[in-house]
C-alpha cells in the first residue's frame, strides 16, 4: 500500500468504519538521516482513531534509533514491516527478506522495543514465508513474540507469491496456534463472507484489509455489518461517487492542487472499477490536473450508468 495509504486515504477509511490504520512504509534509515519526505509520511494530523507508524529496515541499531525518533513525536504505536515483497525493498535486505532469518527478526523487534516507551504498542507484519520451501512464519512469529511484539499480522502468502494465488489460511492458523499474543489475519478479505471465513478458519483475533479497500473505503462498514448480522447500508452509485469526491478534496487540501491531483488519478481509476464505460473513465481520470475537473467527470460516470 506504499503510495496509497496516505493521510487522506486513511481519514476516509476511518470515516467508513476502519478501527485503526497504518501509515505508508517509513524507512528507518531515511528517518535517522532527517529526510523531509519521510517526515511527511508520518503525518497523522486529523485522524481520530489509532494510527501506526510503519517502519522498515533490517539493522537493529538503526531501527532502535528510528524508534526513539518516532516515540519523540508522541507516537504510541509502531508497526514493523517484515512482509513487503517489493524487489527494491527485498534487495536491500528489508521487508520480507527478514523472514529468511528468524534470529534477525527477533533482534530487530527487540531493538525497536528498546527504543519505545513501555506503554507503546509494537506490532510486526509477516508473510507465510519467503518461498514455498522457506515457510518460516511460525519461527519468525515466536521470535517476534519473545522480543516484545504486542501482536502480529500475517499475510497468508510467501514473498514469491506476491498477491496470488489465493491466500493460505493454514499459515495464519498455524501462527495463531503457535503464539500467545493476538494475530491479525490479512489477505483476500474483500467482503463479509471472506471476512467471516478468515476468522472462522484461522481463529485470528482481528482482520487487516488492504487492496480490497481501493475505491471502496466503505468496505470496512460493510464487513462490520455482516459480521454483526446487521443490515448492510446499501449505497447508491451517487453516494459512492460522493465518497470519491470527498476523498479527492482531502487530497488537494493536504497536498495542494498539483500534488493532490496527481495522486487523485489512481484513486479515481479505482473508484471507476466495474462501471459501464470504465476504460474511458479511467483514461479521462489519468488526465485530470485541476480539482474543478473532478465533479464533471463524476457526473459523466453517473450518467453513463443511467444509459440503456
Amino acid at each position: 500500500m506504499a503510495g496509497v495509504c496516505d493521510l487522506p486515504f486513511r481519514m476516509v477509511c476511518e470515516r467508513w468504519g476502519a478501527d485503526a490504520t497504518v501509515s505508508e512504509m517509513v524507512s528507518a534509515k531515511a528517518l535517522t538521516y532527517g529526510d523531509k519526505k519521510t517526515e511527511a509520511l508520518m503525518d497523522c494530523a486529523g485522524q481520530e482513531k489509532p494510527c501506526a507508524i510503519q517502519l522498515f529496515g533490517h539493522e537493529p541499531e538503526v531501527m532502535e534509533r528510528a524508534a526513539r525518533l518516532v516515540a519523540g513525536r508522541g507516537v504510541r504505536w509502531v508497526d514493523l514491516n517484515m512482509g513487503c515483497p517489493a524487489p527494491k525493498i527485498v534487495k536491500s535486505g528489508d521487508g520480507s527478506a527478514l523472514m529468511r532469518d528468524p534470529g534477525l527478526v527477533g533482534e530487530v523487534t527487540a531493538a525497536v522495543r528498546a527504543g519505545l516507551p513501555a506503554e507503546a504498542c509494537l506490532s510486526v507484519k509477516l508473510r507465510s514465508g519467503f518461498t514455498e520451501a522457506e515457510k518460516t512464519v511460525v519461527a519468525c512469529a515466536r521470535a517476534a513474540e519473545r522480543a516484545g511484539a504486542d501482536f502480529l499480522t500475517v499475510h497468508g502468502r510467501t514473498r514469491d507469491q506476491f498477491y496470488a494465488p489465493p491466500v493460505d489460511l493454514g499459515s495464519i492458523r498455524e501462527t495463531k496456534d503457535a503464539v500467545g499474543i493476538p494475530v491479525v489475519g490479512n489477505g483476500d478479505v474483500e467482503d463479509g463472507p471472506s471476512a467471516e471465513r478468515m476468522l472462522r478458519e484461522t481463529g485470528c483475533d482481528a482482520l487487516m484489509i488492504g487492496r480490497a479497500a481501493l475505491g471502496r473505503p466503505d468496505l470496512f462498514e460493510e464487513v462490520r455489518a455482516y459480521l454483526r448480522g446487521e443490515p448492510r447500508r446499501e449505497l447508491s452509485l451517487a453516494q459512492r461517487l460522493a465518497i470519491c469526491q470527498a476523498h479527492i478534496h482531502l487530497l488537494v487540501e493536504k497536498k495542494g492542487e498539483k500534488g493532490g491531483m496527481l495522486e487523485a488519478r489512481k484513486h479515481l481509476a479505482w473508484y471507476f472499477k466495474g462501471l459501464r464505460g470504465g476504460a474511458k473513465l479511467r483514461a479521462a481520470a489519468h488526465g485530470v490536473t485541476e480539482l474543478a475537473e473532478v465533479a464533471p467527470l463524476l457526473e459523466r460516470a453517473l450518467a453513463l450508468q443511467r444509459e440503456e
